[in-house]
């Protein structure tokens, strides 16, 4: 058997080491295809975009940890998947696969807000290194000359946590250079309530975040609709214009190119459609994690705000394919579980430790602490997840997420 994994990022890499540990490797082949060379520890990107690290920092070279494991690597970006055929098309090559595993993450949806950016608009985002590295450079100028500033969410926001985490390092930049009088800041957001997070909410989360914005005098507008961004503000779809000079937004996500191009693999948004198990609801030989996958919003809002996935869930999601594709070869009982969600949010001189069990209401956990600690937890663990992955270690201590 041939099994062929698109995408070298959460999703990618903990299905490659798992499917290695549970498949013999003199029997079946194991090959992944990323575009990218290194893998990226995602949620370290607002620490990136406040100069705080670099890229280098927060990844580590893909090639030898998936080549000591017995895992075939292939640097390059697919071009076309053919499903009918089981044939994945990079510019170079094509690779035959028994199993497929999409786990591509997404494409930033710039075109849904006229001048998102950054690399096509004014705007700021964080939604990838390179745009994390933009960022980090025009934040820098702007220290030397700070103005009015707008962070927030688009319509159809998924990835809202780091707008919020984008808003706590930024006010806490300001404050210990005694800049906040000159650069109020304000946040706007699809979601019906603070802390909403395309979860509908949890605890008291809403209450927490509310407190946290009024004592740092931040302006704070929900249900927001953003529909322009111009070099000297951000313009609202009921007509409120807020001055920004220097506007971070979060864009809505869609899937990548050869996803949603591929005959009847993708939803209209380029989402994956799977079941429980994460295999696709039409090719039983495609399986779909994380980003890629499509997740229907917990409810419905005024101003859309789209489910998140985070690479917490995403890994979950990793393990539950990996088995059940190794259950498929070898045989055994299938799997599948509801999905948890526990992060840590950077907040500048503190942390916010969050757990949703399960991620959609109701819940039988739903905590919330913050604290020092957790911001030296999360500084941790940044370090800890890149060491353990080198070594093909897909397994965390259950609260450093």
């Amino acid at each position: 058997m041939h099994i062929v994994i698109i995408g070298g990022s959460f999703g990618g890499l903990t299905t490659a080491f798992d499917l290695r540990r549970l498949l013999p490797r003199g029997q079946h082949e194991i090959t992944l295809i990323s575009k990218e060379r290194r893998f990226i520890f995602i949620p370290s990107l607002p620490w990136v975009a406040m100069g705080e690290k670099t890229i280098a920092d927060i990844s580590f070279d893909l090639e030898r940890p998936l080549t000591s494991k017995g895992i075939n690597f292939v640097a390059a970006a697919v071009d076309r998947i053919d499903p009918e055929a089981r044939k994945v098309h990079t510019d170079s090559e094509s690779y035959d696969y028994d199993y497929l595993v999409i786990a591509t993450g997404h494409r930033s949806a710039n075109e849904a807000v006229e001048g998102l950016g950054p690399f096509d608009g004014p705007g700021h985002s964080l939604m990838s290194p390179p745009e994390a590295e933009e960022a980090s450079e025009t934040w820098s100028a702007y220290l030397d000359d700070p103005g009015p500033m707008v962070i927030g969410c688009a319509p159809g926001a998924s990835c809202l946590g780091p707008a919020y985490e984008f808003l706590f390092e930024t006010h806490h930049a300001l404050k210990q250079r005694s800049l906040c009088h000159k650069a109020p800041i304000t946040f706007v957001t699809p979601e019906p309530f603070l802390g909403h997070f395309g979860i509908g909410g949890f605890g008291k989360i809403r209450q927490f975040l509310e407190g946290e914005l009024e004592d740092r005098d931040v302006r704070y507008h929900t249900s927001a609709e953003i529909s322009k961004i111009t070099d000297n503000s951000v313009e609202m779809e009921d007509g409120t214009v807020f001055e920004s000079r220097y506007s971070l937004i979060i864009p809505p996500l869609a899937g990548v190119k050869p996803v949603a191009e591929a005959e009847g693999l993708a939803n209209p948004k380029g989402f994956i459609q799977v079941d429980p198990n994460y295999r696709h609801k039409d090719f039983e030989n495609i399986y779909a994690v994380g980003v890629a996958v499509a997740l229907p919003p917990v409810e419905e809002t005024p101003v859309p705000v789209n489910f998140p996935k985070t690479g917490h869930m995403t890994e979950q999601m990793a393990k539950i394919a990996a088995r059940n594709i190794a259950a498929d070869i070898l045989g055994g009982e299938k799997t599948s579980h509801d999905l948890m969600a526990e992060c840590i949010m950077s907040m500048g001189d503190q942390g916010a430790h969050i757990v949703a069990d399960p991620v959609r209401p109701p819940r039988n956990v739903s905590e919330l602490s913050n604290g020092k600690r957790w911001l030296l937890a999360k500084k941790f663990f940044s370090n800890y997840y890149l060491w353990k992955m080198k070594r093909g270690a897909t397994r965390s201590p259950k609260w450093v997420w």
